[in-house]
């Protein structure tokens, strides 16, 4: 059985509709991420001895364990507790909860590099600690991992695709269902392909966009 360019087009106007799940799954635990990461990365700041140990013990899990085992504890474990979540919330939490350090991570990294200057002036002014993380340091942080945020988004939106394997109609499953509705896997799973690079193509020309005008931004 040849490949066929006919069969490729006629999926793909299906496959692009599915992808709008993988978006709206993404968006969401970008949110998520970037919320709990700058959290963490604060909480990290504080330099409390148990609860950095504890964090420490979290990102090696996270490091550790590969996501879709992470997405399985978070569907199929978590009942166990009480927690019984819909397969698209269980998949947001797991994938949210993933990035969550990989952000806090960038975020520490990034702390290293801005300019003390204005937070020794704010500390001098005798602002809050809450001020100055809200009105000096995060503007200064966010420019900076800008390229790292771009990237992870693009991760973030494969990542999404492992959620098929719970039952999440996205993208995958649907080139799934086409495919062993019609035997041609090698047609539909190149249009899901195909829809996850415009995706994430996508994502990094409006990362660049970002990029260019905070850099004009800050000339």
């Amino acid at each position: 059985m040849g490949f066929n360019l006919d069969f490729l087009l006629s999926v793909l106007p299906r496959l692009t509709a599915a992808a709008t799940v993988n978006i709206r799954l993404a968006a969401a635990v970008m949110l998520l991420a970037l919320l709990l990461g700058t959290g963490l990365t604060i909480l990290r700041s504080l330099k409390i001895v148990p609860v950095n140990a504890a964090v420490a013990v979290v990102i090696s899990f996270v490091r550790g364990t590969p996501l879709l085992i992470q997405i399985f504890i978070a569907y199929y474990v978590l009942p166990a507790v009480g927690l019984d979540l819909s397969p698209e919330v269980a998949g947001v939490a797991a994938i949210a909860f993933n990035s969550m350090v990989f952000v806090s991570e960038s975020m520490r990294g990034g702390l290293a590099a801005i300019d003390s200057g204005p937070i020794e002036a704010a500390t001098a002014l005798g602002l809050p600690p809450r001020i100055i993380w809200l009105k000096v340091v995060l503007p200064q942080l966010f420019r900076r991992i800008v390229p790292v945020l771009i990237n992870e988004a693009t991760v973030v939106v494969k990542g999404t695709a492992l959620l098929s394997v719970i039952t999440v109609v996205d993208v995958l499953r649907t080139a799934q269902q086409i495919a062993s509705a019609s035997y041609r896997p090698f047609e539909t799973l190149i249009g899901a392909a195909l829809v996850f690079l415009v995706l994430n193509l996508a994502i990094s020309l409006a990362g660049k966009a970002a990029e260019a005008r905070f850099a004009q931004a800050r000339a």
